[in-house]
């Protein structure tokens, strides 16, 4: 089943005036719960992904582990099933959690206050620190996960002095207008506290929250951590995409079709299946061993 057709239970549960704001900035399919460890049945067997090793001790060539946060409407296996084993093979160690749940949404995460859910990413980081004896993690986010939620982290929670690279793909760093639906959602008496209170990151996350009001009454960077944004032109939540986009030093915003023209990704494909996008995370993550960035990198 395609990530859009098994999202739409979960947008089918709210009011139509509800659904049309909080479809502004869903980022992610849902899916079934998943244990921490991120297993998955294939022929009859129990197959481990290979990250959340809490044994795993990062090496010479990758020093840094690196921490996964999926976006809003999302969850960390849903996201991270084909690039977390990827980082593994390539000899990472690597993390991920499921942050900002809402009791009365299972498995629907990232929709919790974004302070919060900052405040859940500073515990795991710490966890990750702890596990694997490091000083520095290298953060890797989808929407929510890539822009807002780690930059506040980074910012007000003290976290820039745990975290080498910021790495996001189709982040929300200056909020979503999701194509002018969220604008338009504002003007629907009632959205904005219905939101506020069932679905407070989603509110968070609506062009003109008090949330991205604070957020971006700062600088978009912070000293001593590494920026790359990762954009595609055929975002229809993070809208418009050049917004995803950072000022600052240590900052390369990047846009999927300067490296190919051919690559259609929206929003979500951007942050699950991108092979293109994919390559540049792994350029980010090792710019020393980066290899160039076409076409081809999506069948390679």
């Amino acid at each position: 089943m395609s990530p859009r057709k098994r999202s739409v239970p979960a947008l089918a549960c709210t009011a139509s005036a509800l659904a049309l704001a909080v479809t502004a900035i869903a980022a992610s399919p849902s899916a079934s719960a998943a244990p921490a460890e991120a297993k998955t049945a294939k022929a009859g067997k129990t197959v481990t992904s290979g990250w959340n090793d809490w044994s795993c001790k990062p090496s010479a060539a990758h020093p840094n582990p690196v921490v996964l946060l999926h976006g809003t409407w999302a969850n960390q296996l849903d996201t991270w099933f084909l690039t977390a084993p990827s980082l593994v093979k390539e000899g990472y160690c690597v993390y991920s959690l499921d942050y900002g749940k809402l009791p009365y949404m299972p498995t629907l995460n990232g929709q919790g206050p974004i302070v919060k859910s900052a405040g859940e990413v500073s515990d795991f980081v710490d966890k990750v620190l702890k596990s694997t004896g490091t000083k520095k993690v290298d953060i890797v986010g989808h929407s929510q996960g890539g822009g807002p939620l780690p930059r506040y982290y980074m910012e007000f929670m003290n976290g820039a002095s745990k975290v080498d690279k910021l790495i996001g793909l189709a982040p929300d760093n200056h909020g979503a207008t999701a194509s002018g639906l969220a604008v338009l959602g504002r003007k629907v008496p009632g959205v904005s506290k219905v939101l506020d209170l069932t679905v407070p990151g989603v509110q968070d996350q609506m062009i003109g929250s008090e949330f991205l009001k604070k957020l971006n009454s700062k600088p978009d960077t912070v000293p001593g951590v590494k920026y790359t944004v990762i954009s595609t032109k055929y975002d229809e939540i993070a809208t418009p995409y050049k917004s995803q986009q950072l000022s600052g030093p240590n900052v390369r915003n990047v846009v999927v079709q300067d490296l190919c023209k051919l690559d259609v990704s929206e929003h979500i494909a951007l942050g699950l299946i991108d092979r293109i996008a994919f390559n540049e995370v792994k350029n980010a993550l090792d710019p020393a061993h980066a290899t160039p960035t076409t076409c081809k990198s999506a069948i390679s």
